[in-house]
This record gives C-alpha cells, structure tokens and sequence, in this order.
C-alpha cells in the first residue's frame, strides 16, 4: 500500500498539477492539506475518474484536508478531538481497508507565526489535542499513522540554512519539544527510518530563488504506530515536481507499507 502525503497549497492551484502527479506517482492513498475549499467546491469528479473515493474537511479559503484512496474507507471522521470552539479544519481520520486495515490521519499543523503571540498558543494547545488523540488510538493496539504538514523543523540538519528558522514557531524550542514528545510515545518517524542526514526538503518558498538555491526545511512528516512501523518498506519524497510549472511550496512524501 502507496500512501502519499501532499500540502497541494490551494485546489484552484494545482487543478492540473495534482492529477498529473497522482496519474505518475499511483499513491493508494493520497492524504492532501491545504485544499483551501468547502467541501461542495472540492473537484470531485476529477479525483472520482480515476479511481479514488473523495473525504474532504473543508474551510473557505483557508485550511482544509482531504483523503483519496483507491481502496475502501471506514469510519471516517473530521476534526481534531478536545476543543469544540475550533472551527479551524486540519484534521481527519478515515481507516483504509487493505489487506491490513491502516487508520490514517491526515493533519494541517498550524504555522504559529508570529511566535510568541496567540497563533503560536493555539499552535502549542493543538499539539497537545493531537498527542491526547494519538494517546487513545495507541491503545487500540492496530496499524496507524498520522501524516501530512506538521509545520515542525524537527532538527537544523532539517533545514539549509537552520540559522535562519531559529526563532521561527516552526523551530522555536517550544515547537520542538512538543513534536519530540509526541515521537516519543513510541512512535516511528518514517523518512528518518530510511533516510539519514542532512539535504532533504519538502518545503521551498516562492521567494528569492529558494527552489533554485535548494534552500529548503523538511516539515511534512509520517508518524508511524509500532504497528505501522512494523509495515513499512520505504519512505521517500518527491522533491523533483517543485520544478515543474505551477507547483506548490511543498512537495509530495509517501510510504509504502505491506498492507
């Protein structure tokens, strides 16, 4: 099973871009972020054509996940769990039905600029929501992962120029900690289980030539159940499509499971 995680930065976008990659890569599953689309906007048909069934949580303008897949989902569920006020959508849920059923969670971590400041507490608190839930689904024991933009610097070896991000709410300690704490449960980062050291990115700014330059931060991340982990095969990113015409500041990163 081909799970793919990609922040496509806005639907309207990437209408071209999106299917050309998924027509190339052949994802399973393809968890997206930042579709920027209420759910009845979302281009279904395009995605349905080719085989995919189509879960959105949408947002108008902003924000907003979705889930295609290729086989069978249950159960799917919108929303991160512990704050009823929050309107803002960055999390879902769905278990994919292959020959081992993978709960998968896709997940829009939010920024946290300008840090410190409200945006970062928010940011602060939905961690915590985050790690309450993954808590919960580490007691049921099964295969589960939770995938997509985590808006975390893990490391300075994740960035080319890690000076620069330093007291940015991507790698200020506070952001870290949290992201280790969460690891720390026993989960397993995908790409660092295959890939080591520095020089991947999956994350290149518009700005000053930064794809050019290959001045990058890796932040879009695979956190694997010790299920999961057991499954998995390989982990690798798909940083040449950021060349290409109309890309998204991100760029696709997959598993593949033997599920």
């Amino acid at each position: 099973m081909k799970i793919a995680s990609f922040n496509i930065n806005g639907i309207k976008a990437r209408i071209n871009a999106l299917p050309d990659w998924l027509d190339e890569a052949q994802p399973d599953v393809a968890l997206l972020q930042e579709i920027k689309s209420v759910d009845e906007a979302f281009p279904r048909e395009i995605f349905e054509d080719r085989g995919y069934t189509v879960e959105t949580h949408g947002q108008k303008g902003f924000n907003g996940v979705a889930i295609l897949s290729k086989l069978p989902l249950e159960d799917v569920t919108r929303g991160l769990p512990g704050d009823e006020s929050d309107e803002q959508a960055r999390w879902i849920e769905a278990t994919v039905m292959g020959d081992t059923a993978i709960r998968v969670c896709g997940l829009y971590l939010p920024n946290g600029n300008p840090a410190p400041g409200p945006k970062y507490d928010y940011k602060l608190a939905w961690m915590d929501r985050m790690q309450a839930r993954a808590a919960e689904l580490l007691t049921l024991e099964e295969p589960f992962l939770m995938a997509g933009d985590y808006n975390i610097i893990p490391q300075d070896e994740d960035a080319k120029r890690p000076e620069a991000w330093q007291d940015d709410a991507l790698a200020r300690p506070e952001s870290r900690a949290a992201y280790r704490r969460i690891l720390n449960m026993g989960f397993t980062e995908a790409f660092r289980a295959r890939q080591n050291g520095p020089g991947h990115y999956t994350f290149w700014d518009y700005q000053a030539g930064a794809w050019n330059r290959n001045d990058g931060i890796r932040i879009d991340h695979f956190l694997l159940s010790p299920e999961c982990a057991d499954l998995l095969e390989d982990c690798q990113i798909d940083a040449a499509i950021r060349g290409r015409e109309k890309p998204s500041d991100h760029v696709p990163i997959w598993v593949r499971l033997r599920a």
